[in-house]
C-alpha cells in the first residue's frame, strides 16, 4: 500500500500569540506617549535647539574677538566633565569644586596646555585616566576656558587671562603630559620665580 501524497495546509496564528503581540505593541506605545524624555539630565548635555542656535551667535575659537569659554568647554570637554561639571562617577573627574581648577591658574594653565596621564585625586577621590592637552588652542581660547571653568557651578574662583597662559606655555616646552598629580603638586610648589626663567 502506498500513504497518501503529503499537503499544505492552512494554519493559522495561533489566537493567544495574536493577543499577546498586540498587547505588546499597545503597552509600548502607551509607554512611549506617556513618559518624559529620555536619560537622566545630570549625565549628559541637555540643550535643545533653540539653546543651540542662540549659542551660535556668540564669538567662538578663531574670530579675532573675546572668545567664550563655555562654547570652548563645549566644544572641547563637556564629553567627559559633563554640562553640570560633576564628570562621571570613578570616570572623569568633577571640575565643580576641583582643587585642581580653583588653585593655581599656572597649573591649570598647564594641566590644560599639557594634559595629564596617571593618577590625580580630585575632591577626595582618585581618578587614573588621560586628560588630553589643549595646546592647539591659543592663548586667549585656553584663558576664556580656564575662565569658565573657575567661575562656573559655584568654583567662585578669579578668571584668567592670555598673558598667563602664555608664561605657563614659555615656561613648560614639554611634549607629553603631566604624570599625575604628583608631578603637578611639584610644579605647584615651584617659586614663581624659578618659573618665570
Amino acid at each position: 500500500r502506498e500513504n497518501a501524497e503529503p499537503s499544505e495546509q492552512l494554519q493559522p496564528v495561533p489566537l493567544v500569540a495574536v493577543i499577546v503581540t498586540l498587547l505588546m505593541v499597545l503597552i509600548g506605545a502607551g509607554y512611549l506617549l506617556l513618559s518624559e524624555s529620555f536619560g537622566r539630565a545630570e549625565l549628559g548635555d541637555r540643550r535643545t535647539l533653540a539653546d543651540l542656535s542662540a549659542a551660535g551667535g556668540r564669538t567662538a575659537q578663531g574670530s579675532g574677538g573675546k572668545q567664550d569659554g563655555h562654547l570652548l568647554f563645549t566644544a572641547n570637554c563637556v564629553a567627559c566633565h559633563q554640562a553640570n561639571g560633576q564628570g562621571v562617577p570613578g570616570v572623569f573627574p568633577p571640575l565643580a569644586g576641583s582643587e585642581w581648577v580653583k588653585g593655581s591658574t599656572h597649573v591649570l594653565a598647564n594641566i590644560l596646555l599639557h594634559g595629564v596621564s596617571g593618577e590625580i585625586s580630585v575632591a577626595g577621590h582618585v581618578y587614573k585616566g588621560i586628560m588630553p592637552a589643549f595646546g592647539h588652542l591659543d592663548d586667549a581660547g585656553i584663558a576664556a576656558l580656564a575662565s569658565y571653568i573657575r567661575q562656573e557651578w559655584g568654583n567662585g574662583a578669579s578668571g584668567m587671562d592670555a598673558i598667563e597662559v602664555e608664561a605657563a606655555r614659555k615656561s613648560a616646552a614639554r611634549s607629553t603630559p603631566f604624570a599625575g598629580g604628583v608631578e603637578l603638586k611639584l610644579l605647584a610648589e615651584k617659586p614663581v620665580a624659578a618659573r618665570q626663567r
